[in-house]
């Protein structure tokens, strides 16, 4: 399939081969990979051909992307965006990103990103709050007691 990320005008940003994995009636799991040159972001290096374990659940205003390093297999780390709920047209997952991002490191931290361009954002006052309550969705799921994997997302979705 194809996943494409579209900004929150619904304009192409982004789209990749991904191939699902996992269909269950609250989310669709989606395998990539990292398919840019390597990357230090958030203080974490995101290599070429990192795997990407993608979570969308349905009707939900968030997405999270477990990273993995191609070499070792470890976590890396979480990029979680805000976004509109995911749309799924044949052979092509689409989603609307509202620039707000939550990133989450293996040690329990994280941190949440892009505020300022999100309070930017022309968009309606019932979305900004259905965006604000998937944020703060994500922050419950990353403050748990129990480590949120990829693996175990039913128990947290």
């Amino acid at each position: 399939m194809k996943i494409v990320k579209n900004d929150h005008n619904g304009k192409l940003v982004w789209e990749y081969p991904g191939k699902c994995i996992q269909k269950t009636p609250i989310a669709l799991l989606f395998e990539a990979r990292f398919n840019r040159h390597d990357l230090e972001f958030q203080e974490v290096l995101l290599k070429e051909g990192d795997l990407f374990l993608e979570l969308y659940p349905f009707g939900k205003w968030f997405n999270i992307f477990e990273i993995h390093d191609k070499d070792s297999g470890n976590t890396k780390a979480w990029y979680c965006n805000v976004t509109r709920p995911i749309r799924v047209d044949g052979d092509i997952l689409s989603y609307d990103d509202l620039a707000l991002d939550l990133f989450a490191y293996p040690d329990g931290s994280y941190r949440i990103l892009d505020q300022d361009e999100f309070s930017q954002l022309n968009i309606p006052n019932q979305e900004r709050k259905k965006a604000l309550n998937g944020l703060t969705q994500l922050e419950a799921i990353f403050s748990n007691q129990k480590r949120f994997m990829i693996e175990n997302y039913l128990d947290f979705i």
